[in-house]
């Protein structure tokens, strides 16, 4: 085998971006919070919404990377992406992508409805690469939206029915999540290698007023959901371990806020794994809120 075989390889997975794929792990929200994962149907249509969106995630990337192939060769960083860097050719490129959002709409024909959500999915990811990432205030919603495009996936996939509170948490959170990243990308606005055009657009108070409101409404719709889910459990068990879960939830949140305070929010999707504080918080909540499901 020639030395190029195993780079393509490479490079084509790498295309896709696996090291993203821990966002669809929010297909696992609903499923856990109705208690459905100890059923054999109710793990397997999660695992099947989360390999369709990572799948579909990923041919997005691609079509991404070969829109923004020109930018991507004049940055430090994207620059070494295989696009970019020649290890895989614009073709194969293309090939692959189809390639892979034909596998994402064959697995989630395995649970016919959720078809459409992949479906709604890659053209809200796709309407963002081509043109609304382009749009300040609407390129936000947009992002958020993948989020609760992905915790509605779970819900569907396992068939169980989605708490009004569950969306605003999950929406505010994903709002929450994706401002604090542009806050922390404006803080080091000048920095090699930041090159988000619609930048320039926000300013500081801006973005913090809208991570005020979006914190506020997902610890607003948190207490809302626990405190309903504490009623239906008609006084059992699980009623103080859903109505205690608010505290780690809420200490978490604002965890978030302080490392977005510190420009340190630019990556959300390792925040968990280089602040202590905010994995522990994490820990915690979801063990006190699972027992509570367990317990109900």
């Amino acid at each position: 085998m020639s030395d190029a075989s195993p780079s393509l390889v490479v490079g084509l997975v790498r295309a896709l971006r696996p090291q993203q794929w821990t966002k669809n792990l929010l297909v696992v929200a609903a499923p856990l919070g109705a208690g459905v994962l100890g059923s054999v149907d109710g793990a397997l249509s999660v695992v099947i919404a989360f390999v369709a969106f990572s799948l579909a995630a990923g041919a997005t990337y691609v079509l991404n990377d070969l829109r923004d192939l020109e930018s991507d060769r004049a940055h430090p960083r994207k620059r070494h992406r295989p696009f970019a860097s020649g290890t895989v050719p614009v073709g194969v490129g293309a090939a692959w992508g189809v390639i892979v959002l034909a596998g994402a709409i064959g697995v989630s024909l395995l649970r016919s409805d959720l078809v459409w959500v992949v479906l709604g999915y890659v053209v809200i990811t796709t309407s963002y690469s081509v043109w609304l990432k382009h749009l300040a205030v609407i390129e936000l919603v947009s992002v958020a939206a993948g989020f609760v495009v992905r915790a509605v996936a779970g819900a569907v996939a396992a068939d169980v029915p989605i708490s009004p509170w569950f969306f605003v948490v999950v929406s505010a959170g994903a709002l929450l999540m994706v401002t604090g990243k542009r806050s922390s990308e404006l803080a080091h606005l000048g920095d090699t290698g930041t090159t988000r055009p619609v930048l320039t657009e926000y300013t500081a108070g801006y973005l913090r007023s809208v991570e005020v409101i979006a914190a506020s409404l997902a610890l607003a719709g948190y207490a809302l959901w626990a405190f309903d889910s504490a009623v239906a459990t008609q006084g059992g068990p699980g009623d103080v371990l859903f109505k205690v879960s608010l505290a780690p939830f809420a200490a978490a949140i604002l965890r978030f806020v302080l490392v977005v305070d510190r420009g340190e929010a630019a990556e959300p999707e390792y925040v968990l794994a280089r602040d202590r504080q905010m994995l522990v918080l994490s820990l915690v909540w979801m063990g006190v809120y699972g027992a509570g499901v367990l317990a109900s």
